[in-house]
């Protein structure tokens, strides 16, 4: 049985990610969040564990590495943490990693929508680049999930995925099509996502900018 580690596990994506999982899988799930104990609940205490902690803190990331399968990481804005969880995943043997990024690291966005967007995420853009750069020069089979902006809609679990070579598809995307991805990936295994990053949009939204904005 698979165990999945998720980072970041109070984050916004990860909040319609674990119950997901837990309903269309049978995979355990590890929760590490900072004040993780306050700030989230367990609904099936039989494959929830809870770790409290922070990326820097590397004895609590190698204790949670073991036994571990997959890692989901909700956040790599920080290279630092993104290199710390590099170097546990390697010493404690892991090697799957999907990790949530934003678009525009791979200058795949095109048209109108490049400008605003780049207008008003670049120095996130920036900093992602490093930190994309760092999992993809890692030995990790890896899965990039560079990012639509990003809204919620029950329901609405609908995604369309993009190569590097391949210009970005849409502006948006819902956080409970990201989940769904992420379960999806994690549940296949002919490797068709191995060392990928891969542009993920809501189908027919190839406006000038999101619909919220």
């Amino acid at each position: 049985m698979k165990t999945v580690l998720i980072l970041g596990a109070a984050g916004q994506i990860s909040s319609f990610l674990i119950p997901q999982l837990l309903k269309q899988t049978d995979f355990n799930v590890k929760l590490y969040a900072h004040n993780a104990s306050s700030r989230l609940t367990i609904s099936d205490p039989n494959r929830e564990t809870l770790i409290d902690g922070d990326f820097n803190d590397h004895d609590t990331l190698n204790q949670a590495m073991d036994g571990v399968d997959a890692v989901y990481l909700n956040e790599m804005r920080d290279i630092t943490s993104v290199k710390n969880i590099i170097e546990a995943m390697d010493a404690n043997h892991v090697r799957q990693f999907i990790g949530a990024t934003v678009l525009g690291i791979e200058d795949e966005v095109k048209g109108a929508f490049s400008h605003w967007n780049t207008s008003m995420i670049e120095s996130s853009i920036i900093k992602r680049k490093a930190t994309a750069k760092a999992i993809e020069d890692s030995d990790l089979t890896y899965t990039l999930l560079r990012l639509a902006w990003l809204y919620n809609k029950d329901g609405n679990t609908n995604y369309e995925l993009t190569q590097s070579d391949e210009p970005f598809g849409g502006t948006q995307v819902t956080r409970q099509a990201v989940a769904q991805l992420i379960v999806d990936i994690l549940s296949d295994n002919s490797r068709k996502f191995a060392r990928k990053s891969l542009g993920v949009n809501e189908p027919n939204t190839n406006w000038d900018k999101p619909s919220f904005y």
